[in-house]
């Protein structure tokens, strides 16, 4: 007979505790499946710098009856499970008297809706992920997870004077305190699984033994298995599968790393020398996190803001900030176009797996709300207003999806104070808010 499991049921073995996604067995007991209110409410924000070129990335129409923009395609089986916001802005990435530096003004203001300072100590605004933390955070072994592909900086200037933290954070626990993102999956993953001097030497001892986490755990997952149904052993076999997935790629980018070693690129250990595989891995990652409900906010940048990656793998080799002061000119337009569309391709891959993890009668996507875009619209014109931005997930029934929505000039962080009400950390305002954002469940 299937037995009822506690929702911090985790596995235990050899060193190791590994969480587990959620489960039927988790869930009310009824004959039905448990509804969304029965799982928790996930919150995301994906960024990207340089902004986007905007005639190809907005959608023609309005409302349900909208047609994808050609950089939006990727997201064509996930059309109805997001919405695409244009008209959105974000005032405080203006200069204000305060001169150049728009791509630190960008990222420093994308979740704070705040003007950072440029002379002296660092300061801009909390982030809206850290003021949700602070209000969930509590529920799960990590109140936050901050991911991203390029390093932190906290010292020196990177943007017109400009301190490099702003370009290279956008999540904030205080005004002056910005969170460190793990841009290395490895640890990122041995984070979420145990981050402790402690738990730092058992992984040493795990790894010396070649064992796998899965491994360490391989008893206890048994006799849970025994005690589930079907339904409950199907998943659980697809979490493992995924699990054993991503510790597999690990080992081979660093082992990659370690063994054919690019000379004239400096890169810390265990960081993929694929960028692509770099960001799949995190988006993998990320959907771990959610997944285990080891965290219930996220932010990941997909780069730094200004950052002048090349992307080769789609036959770009320019820096993509480079190429943002395109000048209207048509073959950095389109080269930027690509960037833009294979980013939006990757955001789509990650949406597709969270929309493939079933949840009660919905799936995690449902029951999400990840916020993905930029605080610059054309990254020649460096503007603030007509931000790039889309809304995916249903956000436990609480959103209208499937749909374009366009706003006359309003305040992103509106958008903010109306997905911190659904995480039930309501605030009255945050950063240069006037108010919840309208037309959300219309």
């Amino acid at each position: 007979m299937t037995q009822s499991l506690s929702r911090r049921t985790v596995l235990q073995g050899l060193g190791a505790a590994m969480a587990l996604p959620f489960l039927d067995a988790m869930g009310p007991r009824s004959a039905f499946a448990a509804p969304a209110s029965g799982f928790p409410q996930r919150l995301g924000f994906v960024f990207f710098p340089n902004g986007a070129i905007m005639q190809q990335w907005t959608p023609k129409g309005e409302g349900a009856g909208y047609e994808l923009s050609p950089t939006l395609e990727p997201l064509a089986k996930l059309r109805d499970k997001i919405n695409v916001l244009t008209g959105l802005m974000q005032d405080n990435a203006n200069a204000k008297g305060d001169g150049p530096g728009d791509h630190a003004r960008s990222a420093a203001a994308f979740l704070t809706g705040a003007h950072p300072n440029k002379k002296g100590e660092i300061r801009v605004g909390k982030s809206v992920d850290q003021v949700a933390a602070d209000k969930v955070g509590e529920l799960t072994r990590l109140p936050s997870l901050e991911l991203g592909t390029e390093p932190n900086r906290t010292a020196g200037q990177c943007d017109s004077g400009y301190s490099c933290a702003y370009s290279s954070a956008i999540s904030w626990k205080t005004e002056s305190t910005p969170m460190a993102k793990e841009i290395v999956p490895k640890l990122a993953f041995e984070r979420m699984f145990g981050g402790s001097a402690q738990d730092r030497k058992q992984a040493a001892k795990r790894n010396f033994y070649r064992k796998s986490i899965l491994d360490a755990v391989s008893g206890d997952s048994a006799r849970l298995q025994a005690k589930l149904g079907k339904s409950d052993q199907r998943k659980l076999d697809e979490y493992f599968s995924s699990v054993r997935e991503i510790e597999q790629r690990i080992a081979r980018a660093v082992a990659d790393q370690t063994e054919r070693p690019v000379p004239e690129i400096q890169l810390p250990a265990g960081i993929p020398r694929d960028a692509d595989e770099h960001i799949k891995l995190m988006f993998d990652v990320l959907t771990l996190a959610y997944q285990t409900d080891t965290t219930r906010v996220a932010t990941f940048m997909l780069a730094n803001e200004g950052s002048d990656r090349q992307y080769r793998m789609i036959d770009v080799e320019e820096g993509h900030h480079s190429l943002s002061h395109h000048q209207s000119k048509t073959d950095p337009m389109l080269k930027i176009q690509k960037i833009d569309t294979y980013l939006a391709s990757r955001f789509a891959a990650f949406l597709e797996k969270l929309d493939s993890i079933q949840e009660g009668d919905g799936t995690l996507l449902d029951h999400s709300m990840i916020v993905y875009g930029s605080a610059i619209g054309d990254g020649d014109a460096h503007n603030h207003d007509n931000l790039p931005i889309i809304l995916a997930g249903g956000g436990q029934g609480t959103i209208t999806t499937g749909r374009h929505l366009v706003y006359d000039r309003a305040p992103l962080n509106n958008l903010f104070l109306s997905l911190l009400d659904r995480m039930h950390a309501n605030v009255d305002s945050l950063g240069d808010s006037s108010g919840r954002l309208g037309n959300l469940d219309a």
